[in-house]
């Protein structure tokens, strides 16, 4: 069982004997503050430095950071809100975008996949983030970006929506991955997930963007449903039996 000793913890016992972490509670890995709000979207505090991904104002943002940098991994709201953005933006702070953003953030730095730049002092690198399975939704390679972000050594690694394509099983030295799974039509169910993360075998991971039904209908008629806990004790069984640890969170508020 993993203690955390952050006094502004907040754990719920899961019926399965694991714990999960409070939707805007914060959780550590070394000197590095990771809350996770909602879905998609986490915020990062490190050396007074605040990092906001994704940024949705269907999460509570009143206990939100104002940040330094943002970061944006695609264009549909619950990826690119720029309510939230306004809401959450330091004035001058850069917001990092893939090209598909340009229209709703025009001030914004696009990074295409593969590149990498210093960005409010962090370095910041986009990693592929696209289909390979046919269907809609689509993502097709180049228009999306997951993230890597360096914080004092430690690596993180923000997928956003992607398949197991060749850009993400390279990746090298992860410390900490927000990986998605229970993706549209199959794409990344628990066994493909377990087996895409002991690829590039990160020390912990945060199950993250596992229940599009959710997203759905909170943006149809705003009715927050249970979410689905499918396939998330899978992944843990997996990914224990690889040395690697599953943190999970409450990114479905009611």
């Amino acid at each position: 069982m993993r203690l955390l000793t952050c006094s502004t913890v907040v754990l719920a016992v899961l019926s399965s004997g694991w714990f999960t972490l409070s939707s805007g509670a914060v959780d550590r890995f070394g000197d590095i503050e990771i809350t996770p709000l909602i879905h998609a979207s986490v915020q990062i505090a490190h050396a007074g430095k605040v990092i906001q991904v994704d940024p949705w104002s269907q999460g509570d943002l009143t206990g939100a950071k104002p940040a330094d940098l943002i970061l944006v991994t695609d264009d549909p709201g619950h990826h690119l809100d720029v309510k939230a953005i306004a809401a959450l933006r330091k004035p001058g702070a850069p917001v990092v975008i893939p090209a598909n953003g340009r229209t709703k953030v025009p001030d914004g730095i696009v990074l295409k996949n593969g590149e990498a730049r210093e960005v409010a002092g962090v370095r910041v690198e986009a990693v592929a983030a696209y289909d390979i399975t046919p269907g809609e939704p689509f993502h097709p390679k180049g228009e999306a970006n997951g993230y890597v972000i360096t914080l004092g050594g430690t690596r993180l690694y923000f997928a956003g929506v992607t398949e197991c394509v060749p850009e993400v099983r390279a990746l090298k030295h992860i410390a900490v991955a927000f990986f998605p799974m229970n993706v549209p039509l199959k794409r990344m169910e628990p066994a493909g997930a377990i087996e895409c993360i002991t690829e590039f075998k990160p020390k912990v991971v945060y199950p993250y963007h596992y229940d599009q039904d959710w997203v759905a209908r909170v943006g149809r008629d705003g009715v927050r449903t249970e979410p689905t806990t499918r396939g998330l004790q899978e992944l843990e069984s997996g990914l224990g039996a690889a040395g690697i640890e599953v943190r999970r969170a409450n990114w479905y508020p009611k």
